[in-house]
């Protein structure tokens, strides 16, 4: 019994108080099952646990209850969804980067289409961020006049002198259709990409982490999360700026069909009156 007893034992000492948390939600379990007990047991088990450890088990009111510790738990085994209060779907379990119980079409209750929606996800989340940024640059410099390039959605109607639409087309089509095939292929056979002589001979270069994470000095040249199984952290913040972009991406298609303007002209027209112009009198006058 001493070992089911032994977070409790740390945190009553006067300098032990500041233990983190983390030393009972790793008994959890223990304390769990001790409750479950039956009485007589349980009785005995506690009878015997407080002669053994008399002189250090907490006063009343002196560091945590043993009730409290067990709200701990339970509220630690609880995990944030999408909305609050809501039951996540059972394959849903909270082990992937930025899981919040969101699906409400089940989608991925195939765990292979699952995996391939992760990375789906995140490919798209990528391009999202860069397209995002990409737009508020081009805008910001069209603005201020330090260059004279076309609003973002008139881009691609541009004409190059070093080549033709059709050409940049094309090439473009082969470009993005070699990556991505590489990119499939990897998924399907995790590694088989990394291999020697599979990429012109820079493999080594890549350094292939895991399906979605090439990694690598050309892909991560500041070396961060190097260690990508452990590296939850640094997953939940790319998908969570991800789809922070993706939302920004679906208002800038909105803004640009009922302004007819780029994000950073919308942004000084409001800024002019932001009383009186906002995005509700501007899609009322839209509708007028």
């Amino acid at each position: 019994m001493p070992s089911i007893f032994g977070p409790f034992l740390l945190l009553s000492g006067p300098q032990n108080r500041k233990t983190k948390m983390d030393i009972a939600l790793s008994r959890g379990s223990q304390i769990l099952a001790f409750n479950a007990s039956s009485s007589v047991s349980a009785k005995s088990s506690r009878r015997s646990s407080l002669d053994i450890t008399d002189t250090s088990w907490p006063a009343k009111g002196v560091g945590p209850s043993l009730s409290h510790l067990q709200t701990v738990v339970v509220q630690a085994e609880k995990r944030p969804t999408w909305l609050p209060g809501l039951e996540p779907p059972p394959y849903l379990d909270g082990t992937l980067a930025g899981d919040f119980g969101f699906d409400p079409l089940g989608l991925g209750e195939d765990p292979e289409s699952l995996k391939w929606y992760v990375q789906a996800e995140l490919v798209h989340s990528r391009f999202a961020m860069a397209g995002v940024a990409g737009i508020l640059v081009t805008d910001l410099l069209r603005v201020t006049g330090i260059s004279n390039l076309p609003v973002w959605y008139e881009a691609g109607a541009t004409k190059f002198d070093f080549a033709s639409t059709r050409t940049l087309l094309i090439v473009q089509l082969i470009l993005m259709g070699f990556v991505e095939t590489k990119r499939y292929m990897d998924f399907k056979n995790p590694g088989s990409q990394a291999k020697e002589g599979t990429f012109f001979g820079l493999e080594t270069a890549l350094e292939g982490l895991e399906p979605g994470y090439p990694g690598g000095p050309l892909l991560n040249p500041l070396g961060i999360a190097k260690d990508i199984t452990n590296a939850h952290d640094w997953k939940l913040k790319e998908i969570k700026n991800g789809r922070l972009a993706m939302v920004a991406m679906l208002g800038f298609f909105v803004q640009a069909c009922v302004t007819h303007a780029g994000p950073i002209d919308n942004l000084v027209e409001h800024l002019s009156d932001p009383w009186h112009k906002t995005i509700i009198q501007t899609l009322a006058g839209s509708g007028s």
